[in-house]
This record gives C-alpha cells, structure tokens and sequence, in this order.
C-alpha cells in the first residue's frame, strides 16, 4: 500500500486558501509548475477534478469542497507537527493568529497581547478584530476568544467565565417613556437588536422561575457592535442587552440603570477556541496559556 501524498494534500489546501497558482507558488516558494503537477497527480490519484480552470480564475468543485476540510487538517497537523520538533530545540518563535470580538478585544485584549509580546520577543502575534464569526480552519487562525454559547462542533473551547448580562436603558429614557417590566412590554418601546443573535428579530428570554417569552421588539437600531449600541443607550434613545464588560463602569456610575430583572438571553461565555487537531505549536499554547491567567 503506498503512503498518501500529504504534500499534494498541503499543496491542494494552500490554493484552496489563496485561490491561485501563482499565488501558492509564491508563499509556499516553489515554481508554479510543481503547484500544478501536485494537483494533477492528486486528481489523477483520486479519479476526481479538484478544481475548474479558465484562463482568468481557478474553482473549486464540488469534490474539491467536500474534500477540502480533510485538507486543511493534513496541513494543519504537518504544520503542528514540525512546529513542535522544532520548539524542542528551539526559542519559542513564529507566528500566532488569532481572532477576537471587536469592543472585547479593544477594552481587554489590547494591554494582555501587548503583555505577551513584551514575554515572547519571537513571537509575532496576528490579531483580527471583528464581530463576525470567522471559520478558524478555512480562513488559518490558530485560535480565537469568543463571547456566545458555543453550539456543538468539532471545535476544541476553554471555557474563562460565564458573563451576565443585562436589560439597559438610561435613567432619561426610563423618565420619559417608562421601564418596562415584563418582555411582553417591549413591542412598546424602541429597542436595539445585536444582529450576530441567533433569531436578531425574535427574542427568547428565559426569566424568573424558569418562566419563558418570546418577543419581537421594536428595532430603532440594528448592529452587530455592542460599543454602538451601548452609546446609543447611554444616549437615552432606547432599550438594549449587553454583557457585563461593556456596560458594568456606566451601571455603577447610574449613567445606565438594569431592568427586566431576572430575565435574559440564554447565558454568554468567555471561551477561547482552537481548530479541532490536539497538536498545536508551543508558541500557541504559549499564547493561549497567557490568555488564560489574564483574561476576564
């Protein structure tokens, strides 16, 4: 039995990524031509076409897709793997990539990496900030700090903390319209809906007792940052849910007051993620275990 082409397979995940020949040939520093004779003799291996060629754009193709992520894995293993030889013998060095919430990573992340940094002086760290949720195999993150509860999946999470969340408005709102004080109020008054929600326009709360609701608020505002929507509550235009770490300073300075007590979304975590493979380099590990003792 012949052992599998996992050079082919790492070949084939790298234009996969960067959607070029010429690209792949240029970040992995080989000639075009071996790029494309590894995807040929992984085609002709596999009775298959991986990808659609034109004279403008490579595609992949329907096998191509369904093939991909065992790819991305052969990849990420080999990486893994010689990372971790050489991290026996060597300094920690390399680089990390990583992806975070935006106000998170603004408020908290900002001074822990920049702690890190100063700790490993050969470590070059890659921090994407957004709220959009990234595929952390698809698009080369190492890791990634998210807030939500995490469905099931073949992820590998660190659970930091359970967060808490809140029901917000501005004691002049709260003057001028009313607290509301059961969800069902809330068809009454403007309200800002986060958009990376699973159901953005249809709330279901859990309150007290174990009591349910399901609620379509009324949207002055949608957006997928909750630093946006915490100054437009503080601005006193309307109703929002935001987890402690955004809204904890204004609430105990009473620019903010709690309301709805008792009820909220299904409960947030702090977790950090990492891509399904248990082999990761020890500059990542380094990183991860940094972000442990110093997020919260």
């Amino acid at each position: 039995m012949s052992l599998p082409d996992y050079e082919a397979w790492a070949i084939f995940a790298a234009v996969a990524r960067l959607g070029s020949f010429t690209a792949t040939a240029r970040e992995l520093k080989l000639s075009k031509p071996t790029i494309s004779k590894a995807i040929t003799r992984l085609e002709t291996s596999l009775s298959t076409v991986l990808f659609h060629r034109t004279s403008r754009k490579i595609s992949l193709s329907t096998a191509g897709r369904s093939l991909l992520p065992h790819a991305q894995k052969i990849a990420h293993d080999g990486d893994a793997a010689m990372d971790a030889a050489r991290d026996t013998t060597h300094l920690l060095r390399g680089q990390v990539r990583m992806a975070a919430p935006l106000s998170y990573g603004l408020s908290h992340l900002t001074p822990v990496i920049a702690d890190f940094m100063g700790k490993y002086p050969e470590i070059a760290v890659d921090v994407q900030l957004s709220d959009a949720r990234v595929d952390l195999v698809e698009e080369g993150f190492d890791l990634a700090v998210r807030i939500a509860a995490l469905p099931d999946s073949s992820l590998r999470a660190i659970l930091l903390r359970r967060m808490k969340g809140y029901f917000l408005a501005s004691p002049s709102y709260i003057e001028k319209n009313g607290e509301p004080r059961h969800p069902s109020e809330l068809s009454n008054h403007d309200c800002f809906i986060y958009s990376n929600l699973p159901t953005p326009e249809l709330w279901h709360l859990t309150g007290p007792g174990g009591e349910k609701a399901s609620v379509q608020p009324k949207c002055r505002l949608r957006t997928n940052n909750g630093s946006l929507e915490l100054a437009s509550i503080l601005a006193g235009h309307g109703i929002g849910s935001l987890p402690d770490f955004l809204c904890d300073e204004d609430l105990q300075a009473g620019r903010l007051v709690a309301i709805l007590h008792g009820w909220n979304f299904e409960p947030i975590d702090l977790n950090i993620v990492m891509p399904p493979s248990p082999l990761r380099p020890a500059r990542v590990n380094a990183l991860i275990d940094h972000l442990k003792k110093n997020l919260h």
